[in-house]
């Protein structure tokens, strides 16, 4: 049964699952502005115990749940991938019963790692998954998971190469290495997108705050922006793709221009073999945004740009 909102209610409900991380933090400051979030996040909240998921959605009522949480140590999720198929798997089942029992809509966030790599071109949504990593299958079991559900209004959306202020990311370990060494070697031939969390977090809100209007402006007989808007999965990063190594190059420039005391002088270019990792990463993972801009008509940064704003931001802090 779809709810409305009493003439008194302002400000719909948002559970923030993970609300400590990278990701959410920046879907907080966002959403805030249109929504009281509710931060959950361990230890309070273990999102892989279905019983106090279910119940602590159950006495919030939220009209929407975001879920950032992830087990997102790619290579520790090579031998403790029972752990993250429970985290990026099941736990995202809960969510998706939870959210059906309350009739609140439900923002997954999916990963790049779901595919094989073996494209040449950007991926689309239909495009067939093959992921190559533990972290990728458990990934892909929390997609599955939430499809079969039942549930209905969900966004799914995948991203990748994700980097924002107040969490681990590539764009500050390499200006902390910067500082260190005079010589960096970085992967050539794993291509993909970059993507800063803020513009991640700015789509989300978009989604959510257009399906919102849909269902509570009935009231004040307001007219919904995106009024073609439809529930499903996404792809979103920010345009434009490049290696690892192109990252680097324009990071540790924008970290000279910006100040920072950089002691690196070459930036060399390796390949993968080069850098044995536990895990396999795919060698291209860029993603088509086609879907995303179609539907809402916003316009994605490419990802040079969204760098440099990352570095305003981090210069203002």
């Amino acid at each position: 049964m779809t709810r409305y909102l009493s003439p008194v209610t302002r400000h719909p409900q948002i559970a923030l699952i993970g609300a400590k991380g990278m990701l959410a933090r920046k879907v907080a400051e966002q959403a805030s502005r249109k929504y009281t979030v509710i931060p959950l996040d361990l230890p309070e909240f273990d999102m892989t115990d279905r019983t106090r998921v279910l119940e602590r959605i159950s006495s919030l009522r939220p009209e929407v749940i975001i879920n950032c949480a992830a087990f997102t140590q790619v290579d520790r999720c090579e031998t403790e991938e029972a752990l993250a198929n429970r985290v990026n798997g099941e736990a995202v089942g809960f969510l998706a019963e939870a959210a059906k029992a309350v009739d609140a809509t439900l923002v997954h966030v999916s990963t790049d790692y779901v595919f094989s790599g073996e494209q040449s071109r950007p991926y689309r949504e239909d495009d067939p998954t093959g992921p190559q990593s533990a972290y990728g299958r458990s990934k892909l079991l929390g997609e599955q998971a939430l499809v079969a559900s039942g549930l209905e209004k969900y966004f799914l959306v995948r991203t990748s190469w994700l980097y924002g202020p107040g969490g681990n990311n590539f764009v500050e370990t390499m200006i902390r290495l910067a500082k260190e060494r005079e010589e960096l070697r970085v992967v050539a031939d794993q291509i993909g997108s970059p993507t800063y969390t803020g513009d991640l977090a700015e789509a989300i809100v978009r989604l959510v705050t257009s399906d919102a209007l849909r269902v509570t402006d009935r009231e004040s007989l307001l007219v919904t922006r995106h009024p073609s808007l439809i529930f499903g999965l996404y792809h979103f990063a920010d345009e434009g793709q490049c290696s690892w190594h192109e990252f680097a190059m324009a990071i540790i420039d924008l970290a000279r221009e910006w100040g920072e005391p950089v002691v690196t002088r070459r930036i060399v270019p390796i390949t993968t073999a080069d850098y044995p990792l536990p895990a396999q990463r795919p060698a291209y993972s860029a993603l088509s945004n086609e879907k995303y801009k179609t539907v809402t008509g916003a316009r994605i940064p490419d990802w040079r740009e969204s760098l440099k704003n990352y570095f305003s931001e981090r210069g203002r802090v």
